[in-house]
Order: C-alpha cells, then structure tokens, then sequence
C-alpha cells in the first residue's frame, strides 16, 4: 500500500496515540452519554481497532481524526447492535416491563412535559432567544435584529438557555431554583 505507515515509523505513530489518550477518553465518554464505563469500553475498542489497523492510515493526514471517526463508527456499530438485539433484561423482570411503544412513548411524554416546564420557568429573555433560534429556526443574525440585540448577545443568551433547560429537564427544578 503505497503511503502507509513503515514499521519505524509505527512506534512514533504508537506513541502520537498515546499522547492523545486524554481527548480520545473524553470523546468516547461524550459519545457514551457521559457514561464512564461504556465511554471506557469504547475507548479501549477503538485504540485497539487503531493499532490493528496503523498500517491503513495515510502519513500526512491527521491521525486524530482518522481515530476519532473509527470512534464514532464503533459507536455507530455498538447502537445498531443494540437496536437489533434490544435491551436485555432478568427473566423474572419481563413480566412487569412495559412494551417497546410504551415505554417510548412514556419516556418522550415525560421528557416533553420537563421540557415545556423548563421553557415556562426559564427567564424571559433566554426564553425569547430560545424560541426565537430553535423552535422558530431563525439564524443568530436574523434573531438579532428581530430581538434588537447583538449576534453576541443572542449567541450568550442561546448558551444559557440550553444549560438552563439541560439542567431542569435532567435535575428536579428544585435544585434550579436554589442554583
């Protein structure tokens, strides 16, 4: 293969991933969902499908972006697995599970509702940036001059409003309130 990496070159190229293991984690963790042990597995998934596979990676071309998308594929991978076999549950639990369209359905009705109430209990003016930006899909310079703010401003406010409601759909609101 015209390009690949020498087997002297494949120790620097060994080293270059080590020295990266840091992002790399926090990048497979993000994936994960913040989950420590499944974004740990990945990781450990990925460095290994990596070092298999140094000899297909272009010199010249980042390394960390060739990792991080073999990343993102595994994860890719892992959740079609998933989908296909489905969750896996003790035999004595299945009879009080709900169905597959329940429980979704219940799921997506309670984070609504926690949505709707953060958006109700959110300030006015990250509300407005709020539905001005995601629900009515204006451009951060179009909800500027609609509002009569700065792009900044709208771009600060828009960020607020996102950690706003992460933190009251994923918190009770009670702690929102004493934050």
């Amino acid at each position: 293969m015209a390009g690949a990496v020498t087997m002297g070159a494949s120790e620097e190229v060994r080293a270059r991933i080590v020295a990266f293991l840091p992002r790399l984690r926090r990048f497979c963790r993000g994936l994960a969902g913040g989950n420590a042990d499944r974004g740990d597995d990945l990781l450990q998934a990925t460095v290994e499908r990596a070092l298999a596979r140094i000899e297909q990676w272009q010199p010249g071309t980042s390394l960390e972006n060739w990792i991080f998308k073999m990343a993102s594929n595994l994860h890719i991978d892992l959740l079609r697995s998933q989908r296909t076999r489905g969750i896996a549950v003790d035999v004595e639990e299945v009879a009080e599970l709900p169905g597959d369209d329940e429980l979704a359905r219940m799921e997506f009705r309670s984070e609504l509702d926690a949505v709707r109430a953060g958006l109700a209990a959110m300030p006015g003016d990250l509300r407005m940036v709020m539905t001005t930006v995601v629900l009515d899909g204006q451009s951060y310079k179009d909800a500027a001059e609609c509002l009569g703010v700065p792009i900044g401003t709208v771009m600060s406010r828009l960020s607020r409003a996102r950690q706003f409601l992460d933190a009251y759909v994923r918190r009770s609101p009670e702690r929102i309130a004493a934050a």
